[in-house]
């Protein structure tokens, strides 16, 4: 297998060729121009009778509106009592269109909410990551092994798992507190990062919810290793060959999948058949907490959460091109993009956070 690992002293170096221009701090590989972003202060306006808690995750629709999914059971007394639905969806501008969302009939939702996609036809997946042991205050002692579909003002549509029925990364009928998820419009496939509890790639049928084909790292088997608590990774070489936590994935447009797996601190693309491809791996620092695409037709970029950062991968190669560190910027706990090239941040307990796009930077000669 072709292991793709940079050392940290590399990659310091090329850090080391970068300039600052405003928003963006990069290292300009052969000349080549960044996007540049500056942190909208302004966005979003949420109502004065909502109270959020922890933002986990935004997705953009096709028109710009963005998706913003929190966590009511995080918040304390007497802020409980205000709590916003689950769903509060915003204009681009941040202007409050509606909320939704919560318990209801027919479908479970998630103990603790995690994930948030609007899929090609702008339809909103849903799915949490809460353990039976993780003592949180307010959540049942069940695991969130279901995935949730709905109309964009709020409609229950599909259901794929059920709460506390994972049956390890073999399952073909429930996953086992997924993190994130995109839907590829040319096969109709539901490509889920799954997870916390599992250590895979899975993907269904996005109309019907059937079980289509999974894979872990590399393309192996992927192992069961279910436990709360996040372990973190002291050694990086060998590289694992078995997924940490699979926490967001991203397809292009070319059918290539991105796969954040978080504690091993590396990005991992395959093809749409679990082929691996290549991969990138950064462990000096917060690396790989969040992957996504910028909007571009050939989507020349991939942004990848990086502690306060966000590193800019050349897709193409899948090499370090720089990196988006703005006064003010929140870590990311995952992110997304808009068809206008803004960056919007989810940072759980540091809230939300909006990166306006502002245009190509000049080329380093």
């Amino acid at each position: 297998m072709k292991h793709r690992y940079l050392a940290q002293a590399a990659i310091a170096a090329m850090m080391a060729i970068g300039f600052s221009q405003g928003s963006v701090t990069a290292a300009h590989a052969q000349g080549k121009s960044l996007p540049t972003f500056e942190v909208d202060k302004n966005w979003p306006k949420v109502p004065p009778q909502y109270k959020l808690g922890d933002v986990s995750s935004m997705a953009s629709d096709a028109q710009g509106n963005i998706y913003v999914l929190h966590r009511p059971r995080t918040l304390k007394d007497p802020d409980f009592a205000r709590a916003a639905p689950p769903v509060l969806v915003f204009d681009n501008d941040g202007n409050f269109l509606r909320a939704w969302g919560g318990d209801g009939a027919g479908f479970e939702w998630p103990q603790r909410e995690h994930g948030v996609y609007i899929d090609n036809k702008g339809m909103v997946w849903i799915s949490g990551n809460s353990c039976p042991t993780n003592g949180l205050a307010r959540l049942k002692p069940v695991a969130d092994d279901q995935l949730l579909k709905f109309t964009p003002d709020g409609k229950f549509l599909l259901q794929i798992g059920h709460s506390n029925q994972s049956k390890g990364n073999a399952d073909t009928q429930n996953v086992h507190r997924a993190a994130d998820f995109q839907v590829y419009p040319p096969t109709n496939e539901l490509f889920v990062a799954d997870g916390y509890g599992n250590h895979r790639v899975v993907v269904f049928d996005a109309d019907t919810g059937a079980f289509k084909r999974t894979w872990g790292a590399y393309g192996n088997k992927p192992a069961d290793d279910d436990h709360c608590e996040v372990v973190q990774v002291k050694n990086y070489d060998p590289p694992s060959q078995q997924f940490s936590i699979v926490h967001s994935i991203r397809v292009a447009h070319d059918g290539l999948v991105y796969v954040a797996d978080r504690e091993n601190k590396r990005i991992q693309a395959f093809g749409n058949d679990g082929k691996f491809i290549k991969e990138f791996a950064k462990t000096n620092t917060a690396f790989a907490r969040a992957v996504a695409l910028s909007p571009d037709q050939d989507q020349k970029f991939l942004y990848v959460g990086d502690g306060k950062a966000v590193a800019i991968l050349d897709r193409a190669s899948l090499t370090l091109a720089g990196e988006v560190e703005l006064p003010g910027m929140i870590g990311s706990h995952l992110i997304t993009t808009d068809p206008k090239g803004n960056i919007y941040i989810a940072g759980t307990g540091a809230g939300m956070q909006k990166l306006d796009y502002k245009g190509m930077s000049t080329a380093s000669r």
